[in-house]
């Protein structure tokens, strides 16, 4: 073996063991979502009080209403995000005391003027409101737009008139009698988090509009002032959805889960090496380099990680082995073509880059549709998607790519090509040919009679949907010796209607209400269990107006995707590939729907991004296909007729159907080791992308040509 082959194979292993040694400290400072760590997450709509349309300003206020109040709960890394132009979502991961961190939350706004001993001044009444300025130093300063002009002069003269140390103004945030006091909290007074706003003294009355000065940065003095405002809006918020995560179900969760991935990946690992040899074990090794670059960007990027993400990182090692299959592939046709190891490798390398780069572009479509109109956990799946795409293209193609290379220049592997990857001798090459066209008919006849029943079985049994998807509350009670006879009894005895019940445990019973429980409801439901049976219960409320809007955003996110997906293959094909394409997707995305209605498979909101993950996976398959139709239409020479046209649709099939097969099998290992021992809070999205692989799988070996050659071949004599 020579030297230069072993050092490269060295070097190798010690750029991935460093890579590995360097992220240990980066995985213990990752953010994990409600999912995986427990706690609370309730989505506020917000209102004004007065009838009034609300503004940009009120609910900026609002929003920092609500982060004052998380602060004073002293939760790390807590979420709060605008959703929408009247919605506000706070995540509070750890949260055990989950009814007092509700009540702190709806906490309304109090601003009040105090002197040093804690006196009562005035309240926010007499202000119409704040905003940044300047001093004439050009500090920046607090401008309060005075409304009522005789109390205001009143309080700030009498806060004049006393000694000086006294006579100083203090703003309170929600001030607590026998809590908040300005002698003890005065050190911290206009830091983050602290009641205490900002103290001002104060060397004469003033009537008309004042301005706070002090030590400020211009965004302290900006949220100073949005919270001042707050104060003096009268906003309120409707609780229209929650959620309480146990927090040891969270750490289960976690770990099944990560088990689950790490047992994935090995076995891909191990598919790729017996299936390609060196090759295969170098991108193998790759996938671990790819893993830790993806989970390093979603970590500089500030992302919490929750279930649909870590189903997302699994998921993108389908899509990154998938760009490696393509270019083994090209390699192998090569060799069996006679090219030498380094020509074919070119080749290979050169002739891949197309598939590639379409597949991954149509697949980001899809996840930059789901980012933004995505809610809550959907936009971290997109964003984990998004970063296994770049991360796909720059590991599992430019690297593998310049590995390979590289390893192959060392003359190595020159009298052995079959040791640097596996391939059959040409007249040993059992190839795979297909006659599509040929059984078009039978074909479009067993799909359609599949569709029509299918659609129809839909449309009269409908979906078993989730909570995500209608309104009312799901709740999982965990006790011992319960039984579902028991909590009937329970829940007629609190007067609530249930919608279904089931065991699914030994010892959590699962119930669907239609009511919509208020905080007193999930008080009651909460401590009736905890009483008789020292349960411990979850509770997921959701109202009609989050219902709406989800199936809403679904809508629009399925047929923006479509249309973004039919300009990009026109632009980049014909629109003849596009019309052919969609078609495709609706047959997969419809058949996977079916088999959902007819197995009363829970549809919620992961549902929606497995659904657009299916699409992204449809389209990559599609797109190989097309490629090659592409690609073996510009190489023949003479004039196409329908016949050639046909020929050339049964080769380019049977080209690209091992890749196929293989992209498909390497995607199936992970999520089928996810539905095997990872948690059951993803089933839905594992039973989907399964579903959808097979359907995307069928559809683009036997429908897509096929579909593509009656239309296009009106155009060929």
């Amino acid at each position: 073996m020579k030297k230069s082959f072993v050092k490269r194979i060295a070097i190798f292993f010690v750029v991935i063991a460093l890579f590995s040694l360097l992220y240990i400290p980066l995985f213990k400072d990752l953010k994990f979502g409600l999912d995986l760590k427990g706690g609370f997450e309730v989505l506020y709509q917000v209102k004004r009080s007065d009838g009034k349309k609300l503004t940009s300003n009120d609910m900026s206020s609002t929003y920092d209403i609500l982060k004052r109040n998380v602060d004073s709960l002293g939760v790390s890394e807590p979420e709060i995000t605008m959703e929408g132009n009247d919605r506000i979502r706070v995540k509070l991961a750890g949260v055990t005391d989950i009814e007092g961190a509700r009540k702190v939350l709806s906490n309304v706004a109090n601003i009040s003027f105090r002197d040093v001993d804690d006196n009562l001044l005035m309240d926010s009444s007499v202000l119409s409101g704040a905003k940044l300025s300047y001093d004439d130093s050009g500090k920046p300063a607090i401008s309060l737009k005075v409304k009522n002009n005789e109390k205001f002069l009143e309080a700030t003269t009498k806060v004049s008139e006393k000694s000086s140390g006294n006579n100083i103004m203090v703003i309170w945030y929600n001030f607590e009698n026998g809590v908040n006091s300005y002698k003890k909290d005065k050190e911290t007074c206009g830091n983050e988090g602290s009641m205490c706003l900002s103290a001002a003294t104060v060397s004469q009355g003033f009537s008309t509009d004042v301005i706070i000065t002090g030590n400020f940065e211009k965004e302290e003095a900006e949220a100073l002032a949005s919270s001042i405002n707050a104060g003096s809006i009268s906003t309120k918020l409707k609780e229209v959805s929650s959620q309480n995560v146990n927090a040891s179900y969270g750490k289960g969760v976690l770990e099944k889960t990560f088990v689950a991935g790490l047992i994935g990946t090995i076995l891909v690992i191990l598919f790729m090496s017996i299936l390609y040899k060196f090759s295969g074990f170098i991108e193998g090794l790759l996938l671990i380099l790819y893993m830790l670059l993806v989970m390093g960007i979603f970590w500089l990027v500030g992302g919490v990680l929750t279930l649909p993400g870590i189903a997302a990182l699994v998921l993108g090692i389908g899509m990154a082995v998938d760009s490696c299959v393509i270019t083994n592939e090209r390699i192998k046709e090569g060799l069996l073509n006679n090219r030498t190891l380094k020509s074919a490798l070119k080749e290979g390398i050169s002739e891949s880059w197309s598939s590639i780069f379409d597949a991954n572009i149509t697949t980001l479509i899809v996840a930059i549709v789901l980012f933004i109109f995505g809610e809550s956990s959907i936009k971290g799946f997109a964003t984990m998607l998004m970063i296994t795409i770049f991360a796909t293209m720059f590991v599992m193609v430019f690297i593998n790519r310049l590995l390979l290379t590289k390893f192959a220049k060392t003359s190595y592997f020159d009298k052995k090509p079959n040791s640097f990857i596996r391939y059959a001798k040409k007249n040993k090459e059992s190839k795979i040919k297909f006659d599509i066209i040929k059984i078009t008919k039978k074909c479009f006849i067993i799909t359609g009679t599949y569709l029509i029943i299918g659609i129809v079985f839909l449309l009269l049994k409908g979906f078993n949907l989730g909570i995500d998807f209608r309104s009312g509350s799901d709740v999982s009670i965990k006790a011992d010796n319960i039984t579902v006879s028991k909590i009937k009894k329970d829940f007629k005895k609190l007067n609530y209607n249930i919608v279904s019940i089931e065991k699914q445990e030994n010892d959590i019973i699962y119930v669907r209400l239609n009511t919509e429980l208020k905080e007193s409801g999930i008080n009651k439901v909460n401590n009736y269990f905890n009483r008789k049976y020292n349960a411990k219960t979850e509770i997921n409320v959701v109202t009609d107006i989050v219902k709406q809007d989800l199936i809403k955003n679904a809508f629009y996110s399925v047929i923006i995707a479509f249309i973004a997906i039919i300009i990009y293959i026109s632009f980049r094909f014909k629109f003849s590939y596009a019309i052919s394409s969609i078609l495709a997707l609706v047959h997969d995305v419809l058949s996977v729907m079916i088999l959902f209605s007819i197995f009363k498979i829970e549809v919620n909101v992961i549902f929606i991004a497995a659904i657009l993950t299916i699409i992204g996976y449809s389209i990559n398959n599609t797109i190989v296909v097309f490629d090659r139709i592409r690609e073996n239409t510009k190489l023949y020479k003479g004039k196409i007729t329908k016949e050639k046209l046909k020929d050339i649709v049964n080769e380019s099939i049977s080209q690209t159907f091992i890749r196929s097969l293989f992209t498909t099998l390497t995607t199936l290992i992970p999520v089928i080791c996810l539905i095997m021992l990872g948690s059951k809070g993803i089933l839905t999205f594992n039973f989907a992308i399964i579903f959808g692989l097979i359907f995307g799988f069928y559809s683009s070996l036997i429908l897509v040509g096929q579909m593509w050659y009656l239309i296009e071949k009106r155009n060929y004599k």
